[in-house]
């Protein structure tokens, strides 16, 4: 025989009904999604942040430019070769994954361990009185204005071009791409050579001025380039105990 079975209906005060709930729930989804927009557009600031700071610190830790050669010269007059090396010819080009580099913006520091100057690209206008007196668009012509006129060589250096492909290497406009090769040239005449006409086999077509500097054998020369952005590069070296009758010497590396 089966028992009987009682049912009853008990009021339960606990539960939460009608829309109230619904205006909570909502409450609750929007305020996580504000929350989620929030974080999402944080942390996309910040990995822009730190890709931008990455990228700047790269560049301010690797070097951009590589000196890969120094030849001197010589003065010569007639049968007369100076004794000290007068010009200092800097092959330059670019470390592998470089960005572009003006070289309206490097300064080139040389010295011969008692007088140092800091030299400035000679179309740059906007350093000591602006460009170099007479700068044109003839590399030859700059050069010539640089080792005879006044106090250029304790002022400015010049430069030529060896390789650039792309041909967007200009006087006016000395911007280094990836695979482009340069000439720097640097005027180191002194006394001895002041009044010569030649530059080894280059005809100044006037004569020289002193750059006080004075390269004569066993001297130790220290050039560093500073780039507007990356790591400075050095170059260091010694001349040799004697020029001989050379009026080209290898001086670096």
């Amino acid at each position: 025989m089966k028992a009987n079975r009682t049912f009853s209906m008990r009021n339960n005060t606990r539960a939460q009904v009608g829309i109230g709930t619904l205006i909570i729930f909502i409450a609750m989804v929007l305020v996580a999604a504000v929350a989620a927009a929030v974080l999402i557009q944080t942390s996309g600031i910040l990995q822009q942040k730190a890709q931008s700071t990455g990228k700047q610190s790269t560049q301010e830790v690797s070097s951009n430019l590589m000196v890969k050669n120094i030849e001197g010269v010589r003065a010569v007059n007639g049968s007369d070769t100076s004794e000290t090396i007068d010009m200092l010819k800097l092959q330059v080009g670019l470390n592998v994954g470089s960005s572009p580099v003006d070289v309206n913006q490097v300064v080139i520091s040389i010295t011969d361990g008692s007088i140092a100057h800091n030299l400035v690209y000679a179309g740059n206008d906007k350093t000591y009185d602006g460009t170099m007196t007479g700068f044109n668009d003839s590399a030859n012509a700059n050069l010539k204005t640089l080792l005879t006129n006044g106090t250029n060589p304790t002022k400015f250096y010049t430069v030529d071009k060896i390789r650039d492909e792309d041909r967007s290497f200009s006087q006016s406009n000395p911007v280094m791409n990836t695979g482009d090769l340069i000439i720097v040239y640097l005027a180191t005449t002194n006394n001895n050579s002041v009044g010569y006409s030649h530059m080894g086999s280059f005809d100044t077509e006037g004569t020289l001025v002193d750059s006080q500097l004075e390269l004569v054998p066993r001297t130790t020369v220290n050039i560093v380039l500073t780039p507007e952005s990356g790591a400075a590069t050095i170059a260091e070296f010694v001349t040799p105990s004697s020029y001989g009758v050379k009026e080209t010497v290898q001086l670096y590396p």
